[in-house]
């Protein structure tokens, strides 16, 4: 069996949907799902205090880029220790996780010739699909990824035909970062679109824009969701809180009719994997309360208090 390090959450994900979770030897510091998974050697650690706020994050990224530096540290010697048969990073975003570049390096000076680098790239649903068919086939299980993505297809149909029968789209923004404001691009609107939303602001395929305040304000959108890259209900909770010193913030309409959803980005929407599904479950429940109920409040997705 396959020896697998994987160096992103979402590639983790995949892994264990595919049913190669026992075959993981490594994992990076985010990888926190399925549960069990945290046991594994951690190979990565970030440069940066993950733990701040949103501005300062920001700020710290943009040093080390500015420096030429790395944003996150690759642990050489635990990796080769692993001696992983297959390591499944990215290449869509340098801020996510370790740039494929640095995995290549490493695997030239400490892994076996044979062992294979699996690079993800998703910009969109039909990417994260195929996704999925390449860690299958880099498994030698192309079978299972076939499977695995026509069971989620089969669930996401089954929403977007309950959608279909109700009358009304409301129109949808989505914030995936604070300071600055970015919109949600990627597979975002193609999601809200899935949910039974109209999306305003970013554009499927796209990485997430930077967006001025006095576009959203003039967007006024029906339904408003705040899903900060990487955050999970507690921390957008609190992060959220910078968005009500917005000038006009209370005239926009989302907010006076108390539209404005706090939504676990870190666990869901922000992971190209397989709980996406999840993820347009709690939108139809957010765009539609009363249609469709799966359970998510509370968890994935919560009211901003007015």
């Amino acid at each position: 069996m396959p020896r697998i390090v994987s160096l992103l959450p979402s590639a983790t994900e995949i892994v264990a949907a595919l049913g190669f979770e026992d075959d993981l030897v490594g994992r990076s510091h985010e990888c926190d799902f399925p549960l069990g998974v945290e046991a594994l050697p951690i190979c990565t650690s970030p440069r940066l205090d993950v733990s701040g706020l949103s501005g300062a994050i920001d700020r710290d990224v943009h040093d080390l880029l500015r420096r030429a530096l790395a944003i996150y540290d690759l642990d050489v010697e635990r990796l080769q220790a692993l001696r992983p048969d297959v390591v499944v990073t990215q290449t869509q975003c340098d801020v996510c996780a370790v740039p494929l570049a640095q995995v290549e390096l490493a695997a030239r000076t400490c892994l076996a010739p044979e062992a294979r680098i699996v690079a993800l790239e998703p910009t969109s649903l039909e990417a994260v699909w195929a996704d999925m068919r390449r860690v299958a086939a880099a498994l030698g299980a192309p079978d299972r990824g076939e499977a695995l993505v026509e069971r989620l297809r089969g669930r996401l149909d089954g929403i977007a035909t309950q959608e279909q029968a109700l009358h009304k789209r409301p129109r949808v923004a989505s914030i995936e970062w604070i300071e600055p404001l970015m919109a949600g691009g990627n597979w975002m609107p193609e999601l809200i679109a899935l949910a039974g939303g109209d999306n305003l602001l970013g554009t499927a395929g796209t990485h997430s824009p930077v967006i001025a305040w006095e576009a959203l304000r003039a967007a006024d959108p029906d339904v408003l969701l705040v899903l900060p890259c990487g955050f999970g209900l507690g921390r957008t909770r609190a992060e959220a809180e910078a968005l009500r010193a917005l000038p006009g913030w209370p005239a926009l309409r989302a907010v006076r009719s108390g539209r404005v959803y706090l939504l676990d980005g870190n666990q869901y929407f922000n992971r190209p994997g397989p709980r996406l599904v999840e993820s347009v479950e709690i939108l139809a429940e957010v765009l539609h309360p009363g249609a469709f109920r799966f359970g998510h409040e509370g968890r994935g997705w919560e009211h901003m208090a007015g």
